[in-house]
């Protein structure tokens, strides 16, 4: 069995410890507990995104009142642009971490020098990179049909009916701005899964040095999260009340 600085190499060491299960199952239980409280649990319409996809309804709403809709195709380009921005860095982040696969050795030599080191099998640290090329697949996926939902977002918005000015709108054209207005929520949802797994994936990297800090680097994320959708800033600016 050889050593590659204070890091053990070879099949026949145990590849991940107790404690390694123990902060992985934590991690998943964390994201998975996460998404159901701010999608399908009771206080989900709470939440800062569900409150933002009211208003995504309110903004189709306000669009079939105007003859012009520039306002509308400029906000879902910058939609669009935003979410190409992370998609792309999501391919960016996978082809640096299949690089690391590709320098096993050298990165492990690297982080054995540093104060941190812990002991671990080449084996377990590539199934840990894996783990993260796993985590920015899943990104990119979001990402890129996020954006692709935004595009029909956008045709939709097209075909949505000209209302006649001093006229109310019609249950034809209401509806047609509902069905914008649902894509558009759609095609949030994904983005913020994709972003989601941005902020897990910081968690994830706790990991490569400690399942003890795996473990406080998952609760951090999970509890800034939790606060940024039922306490933050914006979400506070969401109840303020029209002041004369």
């Amino acid at each position: 069995m050889s050593m590659v600085g204070r890091y053990h190499v070879g099949a026949r060491v145990e590849v991940f410890s107790l404690a390694d299960y123990i902060a992985l199952g934590f991690f998943l239980a964390a994201w998975i507990g996460y998404k159901i409280l701010v999608e399908h649990s009771r206080w989900a319409d709470q939440s800062l995104n569900v409150m933002m996809n009211n208003y995504r309804h309110v903004w189709m709403a306000r669009m079939l009142e105007r003859e012009l809709r520039i306002i509308d195709t400029t906000i879902m380009a910058t939609l669009q642009n935003g979410t190409a921005f992370f998609a792309s860095t999501s391919l960016i982040v996978i082809g640096g971490a299949l690089a690391l696969l590709r320098s096993t050795d050298e990165v492990l030599n690297l982080v054995a020098d540093l104060p941190l080191g812990i002991e671990t099998t080449r084996f377990a640290w590539e199934l840990k990179v894996i783990g993260l090329v796993a985590i920015f697949g899943y990104a990119f996926f979001k990402f890129s049909w996020s954006y692709r939902l935004f595009n029909y977002a956008a045709i939709l918005i097209g075909a949505t009916p000209m209302v006649e000015k001093g006229h109310a709108p019609d249950a034809q054209a209401r509806a047609a701005a509902a069905r914008a207005g649902q894509m558009a929520v759609v095609a949030g949802r994904h983005f913020n899964r994709g972003q989601r797994a941005f902020f897990f994936a910081l968690a994830y990297l706790g990991w490569f040095l400690s399942p003890y800090l795996f473990f406080l680097t998952t609760a951090a994320v999970l509890f800034v999260m939790a606060r940024r959708q039922f306490a933050s800033e914006a979400r506070a600016a969401l109840d303020v009340q029209h002041r004369d």
